[in-house]
């Protein structure tokens, strides 16, 4: 695939066999910490490993070359409150669709479960701008702020999304 060439997308469920490249992902958009790193993926063993028990994972292949995932669960304790707790593209095809394809399929998914809200947490940095802008452009609004929430300087920005819930649904 050439830099202006949009990938041919698959989106199924993440495989365990592709963790390597989930840490690759993860550490190539250059703003996360190592122990987010390690986060990323004890999330993602847990919806590789375990489906649907504490997370779900959905995978964005390019000739079943893994190029963005997301990680997702209900938020225990809610009536149908799920968290976005990951999403990752590769760098290469940023500004291709991949960001918006995933979090769509990823919100359809959510409203098959019965889901009705999704939370989104991520960081004030500067650095994060184009991320924030992202979940503003798909409709995601700005709930919360936390001041230096992470770190010194580092505050948590909280978005939801209110979804309406699949009548095929399968419940929670």
């Amino acid at each position: 695939m050439s830099a202006t060439e949009a990938p041919t997308l698959t989106l199924a469920p993440v495989r365990a066999a592709d963790r390597d490249l989930v840490r690759h992902l993860v550490k190539a958009t250059g703003v996360f910490r190592a122990s987010e790193v390690a986060i990323a993926l004890e999330v993602f063993d847990g919806a590789a490993q375990q489906p649907g028990v504490d997370y779900h994972g959905l995978g964005a292949y390019d000739a079943d070359q893994l190029v963005g995932f997301t990680l997702y669960g209900q938020i225990p304790g809610t009536e149908a409150t799920w968290d976005l707790y990951w999403i990752a593209v590769s760098p290469s095809v940023h500004r291709h669709g991949v960001g918006r394809r995933l979090m769509a399929a990823t919100e359809t998914l959510i409203a098959e479960h019965a889901g009705r809200l999704v939370v989104v947490e991520t960081s004030s940095r500067p650095d994060y701008d184009p991320t924030r802008s992202f979940y503003e452009h798909l409709g995601y609004e700005r709930a919360a702020v936390i001041p230096d929430y992470y770190a010194r300087n580092d505050g948590l920005v909280v978005y939801t999304k209110q979804l309406i819930p699949s009548s095929l649904s399968s419940g929670g």
